[in-house]
């Protein structure tokens, strides 16, 4: 048990590591990142998408907020999606295999886009005309693109800060069965207005994370602890007429078999 938690450690360890240098291999496009960004806004324009300036708007109100936004930026994308797997390890280990292989296959997609797309993100054009929350309030995880070599500034889209948290909501679903499950989508929901708000992203590199997990997750699909298909989104609770569909099935196992017995003892 101990050898396999080892080894399970090591392989999101290992998903974390690939997510950070594969972000560096995209480093040095910076004019063909900027050209994307403005074909990007523009598109969104083009569609009719609501403008992330309304949202980094009502972020400036107060000090305080936009301080609270940047910090859930900083702080919270890692440790959520690392607690997440780890509870799911510990207490629902089949679907924590599925969950570690969507992350890991929506991970490696998106790490093939960032070098396919540069992107700089919407704090960087000023055709946009948004501010740098992070560096004008603090906290910030970035400084300046030509020398913040740890990141690559240049990967914007898809989002996986949106596509892990949207994983996570999704698998917390799946693997719970309180009524009030569905409230994990506050996660991604809060998420997306931090990511736009903070200007690190656009709206659309969110749509394609949702596109790549969706893909994701109808490819690979998670089992039950017997390796059957697992369960949908819909509570994994039986009720009286789901288990059984007439009065006669809900008559307890034990005392069917006493039944039959005494039928076979009156022959």
């Amino acid at each position: 048990m101990l050898q396999h938690g080892v080894v399970e450690l090591l392989l999101v360890a290992g998903l974390f590591l690939v997510y950070k240098l594969g972000r560096q291999l995209a480093t040095g496009h910076t004019a063909e990142a900027f050209h994307n960004a403005h074909r990007v806004w523009e598109f969104e324009r083009a569609v009719h998408l609501p403008g992330e300036g309304a949202v980094q708007s009502l972020l400036l109100h107060g000090d305080g907020l936009v301080h609270i936004a940047n910090t859930y930026y900083a702080a919270v994308h890692f440790p959520a999606t690392a607690a997440f797997l780890i509870w799911l390890y510990l207490r629902r280990p089949a679907q924590y295999v599925w969950a570690r292989r969507v992350l890991a296959a929506v991970t490696a997609a998106a790490l093939v886009l960032h070098l396919l797309f540069p992107l700089a993100p919407p704090r960087m054009p000023a055709a946009t005309g948004l501010v740098d929350t992070a560096r004008l309030y603090g906290p910030s995880v970035y400084g300046s693109p030509a020398t913040d070599s740890p990141s690559n500034q240049f990967a914007a889209m898809p989002s996986l800060h949106f596509g892990w948290a949207l994983m996570v909501a999704v698998g917390l679903i799946v693997a719970t069965g309180s009524r009030w499950r569905w409230l994990w989508l506050l996660h991604p929901l809060l998420t997306l207005l931090v990511i736009v708000g903070t200007a690190n992203h656009y709206w659309l590199d969110a749509i394609v994370a949702t596109a790549l997990l969706g893909l994701a997750l109808a490819t690979i699909r998670p089992q039950t602890s017997s390796g059957g298909t697992a369960i949908s989104l819909r509570s994994p609770r039986r009720t009286a007429t789901t288990a059984g569909g007439t009065q006669g099935s809900l008559v307890p196992a034990r005392a069917r078999a006493g039944e039959q017995a005494l039928a076979r003892a009156g022959r």
